[in-house]
């Protein structure tokens, strides 16, 4: 052992006493071309821009393009964990643009990249110190090295903090505590030695069946963008890059289809700009994100990776982004192997190249990517004034991060302190708490009565697993408290658990089963029976049912959104017992659970909770929790009505009508509705205000309402205004979100909630598709969903000031 630790802890010696003999290192500056003078690079008090340039005039085409591709974290494509010198002879002796994922510890289905380098915190400090002194140290240039990560649920590291799954921060409806959460991805980043987050998702989720609704804030494209601004705005302040996620119309593929598909999604231009693009313009603009991810797929069949359009003319020339572009992996590649735009792997390089891309990601080595561009270059098919863009975008984000002028964690120790310290456990835990939505609770069974229940049955496929606590792009190996165990801990001595599985999350033939249903094995009847026969010795039924992380998720798209396998039956058995079942749904999209919300009295949204899950779980089904979440996606009664979201164009989806919402020929109506969730407690709004009630087209409008709690129970409501815009020379959508808060309450407590519509809220893409405030009178709404409308007030806005 003492041989083997002996060269590592003297690695970071022999760094050290290699700068020290060139005397790198100077008070306030770094001599990171190692030629003895403060260039204009290396001086802190030039600004960016010069420095940029500054530095590419002193680099070559092979260090220039080394700037322009990631390598992969080790076990993903690097096979060191720390620097060797076989490094002197690999593509990155130039340097590289970032290493990704770097000892993380990363732990999932489809990647394990154990390593010793990622806990305790400040050993992994340490190592990325290391590596950085490396590229510092040790290239000509000594470019340092941009260090990125994931983290949209926490971040992607070993026992970092985490947050529940992003649909479940998007329930929320929180901004406040979604910028704390941003503090802490950030901060624990920085502490980490990680200097580029890849987070928040974008992406409007608008096709339930897509596998990736769990990853990211819901259906709205207004919520999106004032969450993901407020995401980004937390990680940033923390002096860590944000990278938006996935530019662009990239969650809308043909049909819901993900994985190897990916494509084709069947979306309109106006429908492209006011809904998929809407929060990337916001964030960016509002926000300065400096990261960007480019997407897989095409639009109008032209691949985003490989387009123009959309990398330059959108992104950087109307939406004025200044950051870089990084690929997501394998897009490049795909312009030749799937969108068969390219002949050949070079053409795609050099269609990628040209459109904006500043930096390749994919699990194969960098050179892959750079030695096809200094071939191109070499052959006069890009120019250096083209070439030295791209690399000024990725030096200009590094410079901003700092990056030349502190290019190391300079307290690695502090990492322990700092890292999913209690603080941030906190924050998490409130997030947790706030995730949980209220489907239903007919004769308030809800919250349940800890003194009067001596025996509960918890059931379920889901009730004693886990893995969903620790889903993808998230921190991995914390503990974790299943719902079984969690109401165990809860209630103590003061009643008996017992538990029974019931069945399995999935049958053996499932999905097919979805189609064409089989008969119940032997096995499965036994088991459901064993569920029915504890049922009825029981006090109160939780059946914990829904979604695991191999049924949701990256490339797990769904064709039907019923329960998987038996769990109806499961459900319809307990309920015939005529005991009292609250339904636990723990999934990552919107589900169809028509049987169950007419027949089962009482149904909690819990999505993918993390690591606390259980405890937050039975703390909400026993009320000291009082769940205020509110539904960022619409659930549909039935596949078939998908397309089926808010906001939506006038008179596209059908309404409600008849007994049970039947129509003529189908089914209709939301079985939840966008922005839906119930509570423990009641609130009512009154006293709305709305000034002035004349505005010119560039002015604010203010509107203020009171919300009072009237129940017994403290609780949080989220008060939402809807703005419908009555006349426009386009069909628009019947309403839109224009604003929402959170509030807390005691009960009878009042509050006035102010709300400031600016020019941005009202603005429609007129004929030209320009976005423009068009003259005319406009109707403010406040609800407790979109469906649920309580007050309304006009205002009109007018051409003359």
């Amino acid at each position: 052992m003492r041989k083997i630790l002996l060269p590592l802890l003297l690695l970071p010696l022999a760094f050290r006493a290699s700068a020290q003999e060139k005397n790198i290192y100077h008070k306030g500056w770094i001599d990171f071309n190692k030629n003895g003078k403060m260039d204009i690079f290396e001086d802190p008090s030039q600004p960016i821009d010069k420095r940029v340039a500054d530095l590419l005039s002193q680099m070559t085409v092979e260090e220039k393009t080394c700037q322009l591709a990631t390598l992969y974290g080790y076990k993903r494509v690097l096979k060191e964990e720390m620097p060797t010198e076989s490094w002197k002879n690999e593509v990155w002796k130039d340097g590289i643009a970032n290493i990704d994922e770097e000892l993380n510890n990363l732990t999932s289905h489809t990647d394990d990249a154990p390593t010793q380098y990622s806990y305790p915190y400040s050993k992994h400090a340490a190592a990325i110190n290391t590596i950085q002194k490396w590229f510092v140290e040790q290239t000509r240039m000594g470019i340092p090295v941009d260090f990125t990560n994931e983290g949209i649920h926490g971040l992607n590291h070993d026992r970092a903090t985490s947050l529940p799954a992003p649909i479940g921060i998007g329930s929320t409806w929180d901004k406040p505590l979604v910028r704390l959460a941003g503090d802490v991805v950030g901060r624990e980043g920085k502490a980490l030695g990680y200097t580029n987050i890849y987070t928040p998702i974008l992406d409007p989720s608008r096709d339930q069946r897509w596998g990736r609704v769990v990853e990211t804030y819901g259906e709205d494209p207004f919520l999106i963008a004032e969450l993901g601004k407020q995401m980004c705005l937390g990680v940033q302040e923390q002096g860590v890059a944000s990278t938006l996620k996935h530019f662009a119309v990239y969650s809308m593929p043909k049909g819901g289809r993900d994985g190897a598909d990916r494509t084709d999604p069947h979306v309109a231009p106006r429908e492209m700009y006011q809904l998929y693009l809407y929060p990337f313009r916001r964030v960016i603009q509002e926000a300065h994100a400096l990261g960007v991810m480019s997407s897989y797929n095409d639009w109008n069949g032209e691949p985003i990776t490989g387009s123009y359009f959309f990398l330059t003319e959108l992104l950087r020339q109307k939406f004025g982004f200044d950051g870089y572009v990084v690929s997501d992996s394998e897009a490049v590649e795909y312009l030749y192997s799937k969108h068969h735009v390219a002949g050949s792997i070079e053409e795609a390089v050099r269609q990628a190249f040209e459109a904006g891309l500043n930096v390749r990601t994919n699990f194969t080595m960098p050179q892959t990517y750079i030695m096809p561009l200094r071939k191109l270059y070499a052959e006069n098919k890009i120019s250096m004034k083209t070439l030295d863009s791209r690399v000024g975008d990725v030096l200009r984000v590094k410079f901003k991060l700092g990056l030349f002028d502190h290019p190391y964690v300079e307290d690695p120790k502090a990492a322990d302190k700092i890292v999913h310290n209690a603080e941030a456990t906190a924050i998490g835990l409130k997030m947790n708490r706030e995730s949980m939505v209220l489907l239903k609770n007919e004769n308030n069974l809800l919250p349940l009565n800890k003194a009067a229940i001596k025996n509960i049955l918890v059931t379920g496929p889901l009730a004693m697993e886990t893995n969903f606590e620790t889903s993808r792009y998230g921190p991995s190996h914390n503990k974790v408290s299943s719902v079984l165990e969690g109401v165990k801990n809860y209630v103590g001595n003061s009643a008996t658990v017992s538990y029974t599985k019931g069945c399995n999350i999935v049958d053996a033939t499932w999905p097919e089963s979805e189609i064409i249903e089989t008969p119940l094995t032997n096995e499965e009847q036994a088991s459901i029976d064993s569920a029915v026969q504890q049922a009825k010795k029981s006090d109160v039924i939780i059946a914990v049912v829904g979604e695991d992380v191999d049924r949701v998720g990256e490339s797990l798209s769904r064709t039907g959104l019923n329960l998987p396998g038996r769990q109806l039956k499961l459900i319809q058995a307990l309920q015939a017992t005529g005991k009292p079942i609250v339904m636990v749904m723990i999934n990552g999209q919107p589900l169809t659970v028509n049987w169950e919300n007419k027949y089962v009295p009482a149904i909690l949204e819990a999505w993918f909770p993390g690591p606390e899950g259980g405890k937050v779980i039975a703390e909400t089904l026993f009320g000291d929790n009082n769940p205020g979440g509110k539904l960022s996606i619409t659930f549909p009664k039935t596949t078939g009505q998908i397309e089926f979201n808010f906001p939506f164009k006038q008179g596209s989806q059908a309404p409600q009508g008849g007994k049970n919402s039947w129509g003529k020929t189908s089914v209709n109506g939301a079985l939840y509705p966008f922005g839906y969730g119930l509570s423990y407690t009641t609130f009512e709004y009154s006293n709305l205000q709305v000034s002035p009630q004349k505005e010119h087209q560039q002015g604010d409008i203010t509107v203020t309402v009171d919300v009072t709690n009237t129940g017994q129970r403290m609780g949080d409501d989220v008060v939402e205004l809807y703005l419908k815009q009555e006349i426009s020379s386009v069909t628009t959508y019947e309403y839109d979100l224009r604003g929402f808060e959170r509030v807390p309450l005691n009960p009878g407590e009042k509050k006035t909630v102010t709300f400031t519509l600016h020019p941005d809220d009202l603005a429609i893409l007129d004929k030209n598709m320009n976005w423009t405030v068009e003259p005319g009178k406009f109707e403010v709404m406040i609800g407790h969903s979109s469906e649920d409308i309580k007050l309304k007030q006009e205002f009109e806005v007018t051409d003359k000031d």
